[in-house]
């Protein structure tokens, strides 16, 4: 876990920052920041510095190539809560022959407390032979990626074989995006639904690891899973058609 400090690591040519006021609609009733509008505000940071550098929407799209999402991790400082705006940084670190690495950070809009730090790993995808293509081979002003000291690491976790809770979700249209399969800030909500409400009312997040293993579309249903082990839960999203896992996540909370 990171420590408490007002060091950004976020400092190349690539880094970019943004605010985001906090709407009524994006908070719980305890004003907390819910996990899903985070996570479309790193979509967002995301698809727009993408634009902006030249390898976004308008570049993929025209041929017929798709970014996706394969994992996050998170830590947080002090998780968004009882604000009015947050800024975010992001910086597109680079890419390894596969992968392309791009890293957040979260911060009080006076720059004066870091709130969180975030890596996460894409791929870029042929949307029509479904097969994974080198970044590299396509940006030209992508570089590999070079290690940091500051870098953090992605999670190893094992899901638990028996289950305490579980949900039923029907998938519905509003949950497609333009890619034409489910948001991957869905999964979060379906994930975090499964916990009891005493549970999500007592606590805040302080780390996640989500992976994403599989795309769901329009006209499946999902069954959400959760194991509670002290201040640790584990979840597990599944296509009910298929018992294919679509998602799974790894929460650390500390009590409110």
């Amino acid at each position: 876990m990171s420590e408490n400090c007002n060091q950004s690591y976020l400092t190349g040519k690539l880094a970019w920052e943004n605010n985001y006021p906090l709407r009524y609609y994006e908070m719980d009733s305890q004003m907390i920041l819910k996990p899903s509008s985070l996570l479309n505000f790193l979509q967002d940071m995301a698809t727009l510095n993408a634009e902006m550098l030249g390898f976004g929407y308008s570049f993929t799209s025209e041929r017929n190539l798709g970014w996706f999402l394969i994992k996050y991790h998170m830590e947080f400082d002090e998780y968004p809560a009882n604000l009015d705006e947050i800024t975010i940084i992001t910086e597109a670190r680079g890419a390894s022959k596969l992968f392309a690495l791009r890293d957040f950070e979260l911060w009080t809009v006076d720059k004066k407390k870091r709130l969180g730090r975030i890596t996460s790993n894409w791929f870029i995808l042929d949307l029509e032979t479904k097969t994974i293509k080198p970044p590299l081979s396509f940006f030209s002003n992508m570089s590999a990626v070079e290690k940091r000291e500051s870098d953090m690491n992605f999670a190893k976790f094992k899901l638990p074989e028996v289950f305490d809770f579980e949900h039923e979700f029907e998938i519905r249209y509003d949950d497609i995006d333009v890619n034409q399969h489910v948001n991957n800030s869905n999964y979060i909500v379906w994930a975090f639904e499964a916990l009891p409400a005493d549970f999500r009312k007592n606590n805040i997040l302080k780390e996640l690891d989500i992976v994403y293993k599989k795309e769901v579309k329009f006209g499946n249903n999902v069954l959400s899973k959760v194991k509670i082990e002290n201040d640790t839960t584990y979840h597990s999203v599944v296509n009910q058609e298929t018992d294919e896992e679509l998602c799974l996540l790894k929460a650390i909370w500390k009590a409110l």
